[in-house]
């Protein structure tokens, strides 16, 4: 792993991304969600004392739960997973006790690994969630996690997937060069691991289509400004981390890129959109619903 790969799930790095990953997300996925909660598995979203059982995969420091409870009906038990305890003690208390319209929201943690998600272990779920995730599984992992949630009658709501596109404003030569290393650095095999990078949306369409399931996607990009410089500054320093990383010939003429582009960010001269894909997955109703 990369020194751009671990400050991608650094806390500090996972505060700073918060706000634009809020701002990005599509509240356009969120009403066909509510809907299907409501008219395909009413039993499921009344079941149980705390009222709609959410699993947020990868949570990190729970981002996705704090953007998502609140905008979400009724009860809600959220069950925070991710394979790092730090992140973990940091999202477990930090959850809104209360949702949108003043139902209560508990939270827990579990510490494991997401490639032995299961229909079993998916059991009583209302709804399996994750942002920043999907890219860097690889196609084993989305077949899996699309089969654990087609067995399972859950939905799934994947937010924030790499679209491999990035679009800097003023452009430069070598931008397209950098993206295109960055990306087959994204697809990389990574400890025996071949990553889906900007390819998982379209595996995981394919994937969850396959059993089922209807499936929705939205454009949902970053748009990085003066207000977000810090972000912007950090991301510029990962993405051409990672192209170099991936190319190291690149060396010679990203660095000074990145003197020019940082410069430039200083002095509120740069904008960046980065292009990322939210994902809804309604899986076919159970017999004698709807």
């Amino acid at each position: 792993m990369s020194a751009a790969d671990e400050s991608r799930f650094a806390p500090e790095w996972l505060e700073l991304r918060e706000r634009a990953d809020a701002a990005a997300r599509a509240p356009e996925l969120l009403r066909p969600l509510r809907e299907w909660l409501s008219e395909q598995a009413p039993a499921r979203a009344a079941a149980g004392p705390r009222g709609l059982l959410i699993r947020d995969l990868g949570c990190g420091t729970g981002s996705m739960g704090r953007w998502l409870a609140v905008r979400m009906p009724g009860p809600q038990h959220w069950i925070l997973h991710d394979h790092d305890p730090e992140l973990l003690a940091r999202a477990g208390g930090r959850l809104p006790a209360t949702a949108g319209d003043g139902s209560p929201i508990t939270a827990t943690t579990e510490h494991g690994d997401l490639a032995r998600l299961t229909a079993e272990g998916l059991a009583g779920t209302a709804l399996v969630t994750a942002s920043a995730l999907l890219d860097l599984l690889t196609l084993d992992e989305v077949e899996a996690l699309a089969a654990a949630c087609a067995d399972a009658g859950c939905p799934a709501l994947l937010a924030l997937s790499v679209a491999g596109r990035v679009e800097l404003t003023p452009s430069d030569p070598l931008d397209g060069e950098i993206g295109a290393a960055f990306n087959d650095h994204q697809r990389r095999a990574d400890r025996g691991r071949r990553l889906l990078g900007p390819d998982a949306i379209a595996a995981a369409t394919e994937a969850f289509e396959r059993r089922g399931a209807t499936v929705l996607v939205q454009s949902s990009p970053w748009r990085l400004g003066c207000p977000e410089a810090a972000l912007t500054a950090a991301w510029l320093r990962g993405w051409v981390g990672a192209a170099c990383a991936q190319r190291p010939d690149l060396a010679p003429r990203a660095l000074p890129y990145l003197r020019r582009r940082l410069e430039a960010c200083a002095v509120e001269e740069l904008s960046v959109t980065v292009h990322h894909t939210d994902l809804l997955a309604l899986p076919r109703p159970a017999s004698g619903s709807g």
